[in-house]
């Protein structure tokens, strides 16, 4: 897997355009909602936030917005935040929370 982990794959399901450059979308994970991992913050929301980003660019025709969420999860990994399957061997990892407020901190922050 070139990504990594499933945990890192946005998806949308895009209508078709009828208000210029903005569609209707369905935008999740392609990894879905993982109740097998639920409550435990070991998932891994990169691809939740990914999601978001494909939201403002696809749906609401921000794409300066997307660009600073795909921006923020980049540093975050590029600076070693990994959750726990994208950890190596005995490294450290971020619950799901800390990596969320991670990236959250980088977008409201990178203007």
């Amino acid at each position: 897997m070139l990504t990594g982990s499933l945990g890192n794959l946005p998806s949308a399901t895009l209508g078709a355009r009828e208000d210029g450059p903005r569609r209707f979308g369905l935008y999740e994970p392609i990894s879905g909602s993982a109740p097998d991992i639920a409550g435990q913050g070991i998932a891994n929301p990169i691809a939740a936030i990914l999601s978001a980003a494909l939201l403002c660019r696809y749906s609401l025709g921000d794409e300066a917005t997307a660009a600073r969420i795909e921006g923020a999860v980049e540093r975050a990994v590029r600076r070693g935040a990994r959750t726990r399957d994208l950890a190596r061997g005995g490294d450290s990892y971020l619950s799901t929370i800390e990596f969320t407020e991670s990236v959250l901190a980088d977008v409201l922050t990178a203007r």
